[in-house]
């Protein structure tokens, strides 16, 4: 991947499509619980981009504040989960891997929110692993971002 290299992605249905350029940020599996309840997953594995190389180009996603300063865009005709971005990472956009059209090109860099794993969920890989995610100015968090 480079600088100029664009990616694409969308739902399940095709209403809702959107675009991104450039490097990752960041690339994590995220295994806090409103993650997993977003999802419907164990975990979510994200990718971060800078806010403004990111557009949604075809429809119109529904937004839902799942918390305090967050709000997750997912498509109002399918349900797919796209995009999560919180005031604590106000220039970034964290999108869903498994929305672009080639999640291959993603692979994750770390585990992050552990202390909330499912206890049934075995990481044995060799991926740093990060009990929580306080601040990107933590060094032990630096470049994994926050699902």
């Amino acid at each position: 991947m480079t600088a100029h290299v664009q990616h694409e992605g969308g739902c399940l249905c095709g209403r809702i499509r959107y675009k991104t350029e450039g490097e990752p940020l960041w690339i994590a599996n995220c295994h806090c619980r409103s993650c997993r309840l977003a999802t419907g997953a164990a975990f979510a594995t994200f990718v971060g981009f800078p806010r403004e190389k990111f557009d949604f180009f075809h429809g119109v996603p529904m937004a839902h504040s799942s918390s305090s300063g967050v709000t997750r865009c997912f498509c109002p005709s399918c349900g797919t989960a796209l995009t999560y971005e919180s005031e604590r990472w106000s220039g970034e956009v964290h999108i869903l891997v498994a929305t672009l059209d080639h999640p291959e090109e993603f692979p994750p860099r770390a585990h992050v929110h552990t202390s909330e794993k499912l206890a049934w969920l075995s990481l044995d890989d060799d991926l740093p692993q990060h009990p929580a995610v306080s601040s990107r100015n933590d060094d032990a968090d630096e470049d994994v971002g926050d699902g």
